[in-house]
């Protein structure tokens, strides 16, 4: 049985951390070297790093913030926001990130999936994606872009379908409606992506207490989960740290990395 990982995920504005709800408001919170030296310290298993404003200020990644956290962790450690081409994946991969995570270009472009996976591997290329309810489409989700600021008109599932037929290794699936909440996953839509994908599936949005973790990994087949608030939010009653969040999913009997 696979193991099931538990992601920090840092949405990143002028090299710091920051912490948003339904993407709005965003609090900071410290250094994102700072932060992603203490979590892989107390065992988390990985980290995403999104410069959140690159794609709506037409800019490239913020590369001495991802420089200066590659040089802090040593666990796999994903990048996006201002990817655009090859030779932008190439100079964070080179600057320590071992994953790249595209959302607004992979729209945008698709193709730069399947280039980023000839190129690097599928393993390297993490499709994001950040989607809301709606009644106007097939399952019932729509995909954002910008930092959730731009409707597609795509629909969700056959977006992430699409995703994995270009070429990507995983897909990073965000409920906007959930996230930041602290109300628990939005399992009807993880649980109907994981039926329509045969690669993995990271769920996000939503996770406020250990509950909701066992709820999504024994209701469905996610691979992984993103804890951010749980960690580091100050909206939240207390932290937790990864270490007691694994021991709590462990003695449900859910298969955790130690």
């Amino acid at each position: 049985m696979l193991t099931k990982r538990l992601i920090a995920c840092f949405d990143i504005i002028s090299g710091r951390v920051t912490k948003a709800v339904n993407f709005q408001d965003n609090i900071d919170i410290a250094p994102a070297e700072q932060l992603a030296e203490s979590l892989y310290n107390a065992g988390i298993d990985e980290i995403i790093f999104y410069d959140i404003t690159a794609s709506s200020e037409k800019r490239r990644i913020d590369i001495e913030t991802v420089k200066r956290v590659a040089k802090c962790v040593f666990i796999p450690f994903a990048v996006g926001g201002g990817i655009k081409d090859l030779d932008d994946m190439y100079e964070a991969l080179k600057a320590g990130a071992e994953k790249i995570s595209i959302d607004s270009m992979a729209v945008r472009n698709p193709q730069i999936i399947t280039e980023g996976a000839k190129a690097f591997g599928s393993q390297c290329v993490v499709l994001s994606t950040q989607v809301k309810r709606t009644d106007s489409k097939p399952s019932g989700y729509e995909v954002y872009i910008d930092g959730a600021r731009i409707a597609t008109g795509l629909d969700a599932l056959e977006w992430i379908k699409r995703g994995q037929e270009l070429g990507a290794g995983e897909i990073c699936l965000n409920s906007i409606d959930c996230d930041g909440t602290l109300g628990g996953y939005d399992l009807r839509l993880m649980k109907m992506a994981e039926e329509n994908l045969s690669i993995p599936l990271i769920a996000s949005g939503g996770a406020g207490k250990p509950e909701h973790l066992r709820d999504l990994f024994t209701q469905t087949d996610a691979h992984a989960a993103i804890i951010s608030s749980m960690l580091y939010s100050p909206r939240m009653d207390r932290n937790y740290s990864s270490g007691e969040l694994k021991e709590y999913l462990l003695e449900c009997g859910i298969n955790m990395r130690r």
